[in-house]
């Protein structure tokens, strides 16, 4: 059995990166009240602030900050994937695996996260989230992808609404 080391510090901030199995989906667009249903229950148990998130077709990126305290994010996203998975039929072939831990088959088993080390750290995990429908080529602006916190981050006067796409050339969340 793998042992993962993970960071457990308590009241931080990670980034994270959780996938579908299937990679060629489209169920978190597709599915996406759902998704917001499963964070919403999830977040109303057990807080966290959802600092920045892109959802994708098949992947999300997302920044929470935990409360002083808890360092429990494992527990919140097996949360969040049960929620979102209940009622959403099985995958069509699954692993002895996979029916023993009565695992549908939606979700990657693990995740990704890296614990933010200061403001620059946050920064570039922001703008890497919010360019992140860019880079994969779902659209050609940032303000054009409807599944993220960049709009917040508009409407809150952080970004601009053109930010990452100067006049007619693409720019990176870099200013590169």
């Amino acid at each position: 059995m793998s042992r993962y080391r993970r960071s457990l510090a308590d009241g931080a901030t990670f980034f994270f990166t959780v996938n579908l199995a299937d990679r060629k989906s489209n169920l978190l667009v597709r599915e996406i009240d759902r998704l917001r249903r499963a964070f919403q229950i999830t977040q109303s148990r057990h807080p966290f602030e959802t600092v920045a998130i892109c959802v994708l077709p098949e992947h999300l990126h997302a920044i929470w900050a935990l409360p002083t305290g808890d360092a429990n994010f494992g527990g919140r996203w097996r949360a969040i994937k049960r929620l979102f998975s209940s009622g959403l039929p099985a995958a069509p072939r699954l692993s002895e695996s996979k029916i023993l831990k009565r695992e549908k088959g939606v979700w990657q088993r693990r995740f990704w996260e890296h614990q933010i080390r200061d403001e620059l750290d946050l920064q570039r995990h922001v703008d890497y989230i919010h360019h992140n429908p860019v880079k994969h080529g779902y659209v050609e602006r940032v303000v054009d992808w409807p599944h993220s916190s960049f709009h917040r981050y508009v409407r809150n006067g952080i970004l601009a609404a053109n930010w990452g796409y100067a006049g007619d050339e693409p720019q990176g969340p870099f200013g590169e």
